[in-house]
């Protein structure tokens, strides 16, 4: 079977080879590790506030955090297309989460991401990881600066030391903050501002210092030392386990399947985009080049394995990745050794994790979320963009914090997706032909520019030009045009040497004109110029065999073929009938 071909071939397994194989052929010596350490060591430090904050923030306990940044990290690294990639929690999946949880509870959860985990797999066997390109940047834009709008909100809570629960959705979560703000705490106020202003002064004056680590710690250590009355990891939560959990099959019955399918997609798509826009990044930094394919499959079994695990869904993050380049990082193994050292400090320093502030760890996702929305690309793509970007990207913002991210995406890129079609529908150009239309530039190939001199086209004969791509978005345009055919000659010429692309919709466009010329006195068509996937594709439909349709390579040969076929006859009947 043909399938079983494709599965033994090597070639189609070499996109999928991981970066870490690739680096261990190139040789990998003491100073390389060296290296690689001292990044990983860096990366850990930023990752374990940070990887706590985003588990709080998701509404779990912090260790589940921790292992997710542990379990998804060490894999992303290891079986990733990228040299880079850091893996671990996101705070883009928190909005995500919490809305899974709250309607579907956290088994739900896990099946969900165990289930993105074999959707990310299939579309790495499937080679679709370049696809990601594909996604408007309106729509990216628009989703993850209202990721940053919802999970700001959602802080506010903790950063204020207020009391009562919050509703999921953003509009009842303002109402209750409302309602509750008589419960403001001004020690969990002063503790989270103190947290923000050293993250954002460290990061100013002393961008190589770990900010995050040395704010949440200091600040948390402050108010253990003085007594200040806030909240912490071990008020709430008891504290922190000091290793990872048994892994356990989440719930896989048929039902649950069903119901949780569509999150799964919604998981994987968050992920691929995170992910391999993270990639790009590295790239750029790092002067390397990811294979895409191989990191979409890298985080499909990172998502499952931190679904047994039970953390939270995993994908390549940016920031992380970047101080994994800036620390010198050269190879995954920086990645992996980062996983080790957050597992070390979970299992060494778990007693001391109940006193960190829980202001102190919002104040980590209010410097987050303030990133994630993008105000100068927002100011940007409000005063300088189409009118058609700001429209999605309005839509995509709108939705992603006012109804759901499910909806937000599929909105906005289904509206781009329409925009597009009407855009590239106003582009094909349909003339009938002339003596002043074959005055211009005749090459019928777009490589091929050297203008030949204008032909006279003989009686009998009649020239239609096609530019642009024949698609079903310009089907209705074309089809119209061949409708104001006055008189039908002997002999249509088609000149398709600037249509790059033609679609099912276009093909049937052209046999309505076929069936026109058998009606209207036999008329025969030649098509010149003919590019390789418009010939595929007429050729696939039989088109081309089933209405006799003679080929040329240019104008002047459609012309000379076309003064062989004429008669005289035919020539004097043509012209009595004009």
């Amino acid at each position: 079977m043909s399938w079983i071909a494709t599965l033994v071939d090597p070639g189609f397994w070499r996109p999928l080879k991981p970066k870490l194989a690739t680096t261990l052929t190139e040789g990998y010596g003491w100073s390389r590790l060296r290296a690689d350490a001292i990044a990983g060591l860096t990366v850990a430090i930023v990752a374990l506030p940070l990887a706590m904050a985003i588990a709080i923030g998701s509404g779990v306990t912090p260790d589940r955090g921790l292992t997710t940044a542990v379990v998804g990290g060490f894999l992303i690294s290891a079986l990733g297309g990228s040299r880079f990639q850091i893996g671990g929690p996101a705070a883009a999946f928190i909005v995500i989460v919490v809305g899974i949880a709250h309607v579907h509870g956290d088994a739900g959860l896990l099946t969900a991401m165990f289930l993105a985990g074999f959707v990310l797999i299939g579309a790495a066997l499937l080679k679709l990881g370049a696809w990601v390109k594909y996604v408007p940047g309106p729509v990216i834009l628009g989703f993850t600066s209202g990721i940053g709008v919802l999970i700001l909100v959602g802080q506010i809570k903790d950063f204020c030391g207020l009391k009562g629960n919050v509703p999921a959705d953003v509009i009842g979560r303002i109402l209750a903050l409302v309602a509750n703000s008589s419960s403001f705490a001004p020690p969990s106020f002063l503790a989270g501002a103190a947290t923000l202003a050293l993250i954002v002064g460290l990061k100013k004056w002393r961008p190589n210092w770990p900010a995050l680590l040395i704010a949440v710690v200091g600040v948390s250590g402050l108010t253990t030392l003085t007594g200040f009355p806030v909240e912490t990891i071990g008020t709430r939560f008891g504290g922190l386990a000091a290793s990872l959990p048994s892994p356990s099959l989440p719930d896989l019955s048929w039902h649950r399947i069903t119901e949780m399918l569509p999150s799964a997609f919604t998981i994987a798509f968050l992920v691929a985009v995170e992910s391999l826009l993270s990639a790009v990044a590295a790239d750029t930094m790092g002067g390397s080049r990811h294979r895409s394919n191989a990191e979409v499959m890298a985080q499909g079994v990172a998502n499952i394995a931190s679904s047994l695990f039970g953390g939270l869904p995993v994908t390549g993050v940016i920031a992380r990745t970047g101080i994994n380049i800036a620390a010198g990082g050269t190879s995954p193994v920086a990645g992996m050794l980062h996983a080790i050292f957050v597992l070390l400090a979970m299992v060494l320093l778990a007693p001391l994790a109940k006193y960190m502030a829980l202001p102190c760890l919002a104040a980590v996702l209010v410097n987050v979320a303030w990133r994630l929305i993008d105000w100068r690309e927002l100011v940007h793509f409000s005063w300088g963009a189409p009118s058609d970007d700001r429209l999605v990207l309005l839509a995509t913002l709108g939705l992603t914090i006012l109804v759901d991210l499910n909806v937000a995406i599929a909105v906005g890129v289904g509206l781009a997706a329409m925009l597009f079609v009407h855009r590239m529908s106003e582009l094909p150009g349909v003339h009938l032909g002339d003596r002043a239309m074959l005055d211009e530039d005749e090459s019928d190939v777009e490589d091929t520019m050297t203008p030949v001199a204008a032909p006279i086209v003989p009686d009998g004969v009649r020239v239609i030009q096609l530019r642009g791509p024949l698609f079903f978005g310009a089907a209705a345009t074309v089809a119209a045009t061949f409708r104001q055919l006055d008189h039908w000659p002997d002999i249509l010429i088609l000149r398709m040497g600037h249509v790059p692309l033609i679609d099912a919709t276009a093909v049937s466009v052209l046999e309505e004109l076929a069936a026109q010329c058998r009606k209207h006195g036999n008329t025969r068509l030649i098509i010149c110029g003919l590019q390789a996937q418009p010939r595929a594709a007429l050729e696939g439909f039989g088109f081309l065999k089933d209405n006799d349709v003679a080929l040329a390579d240019d104008l002047p040969g459609a012309l000379a073929d076309a003064k062989r076929r004429l008669t005289p006859e035919s020539a004097l009947m043509s012209a009595a009938g004009r």
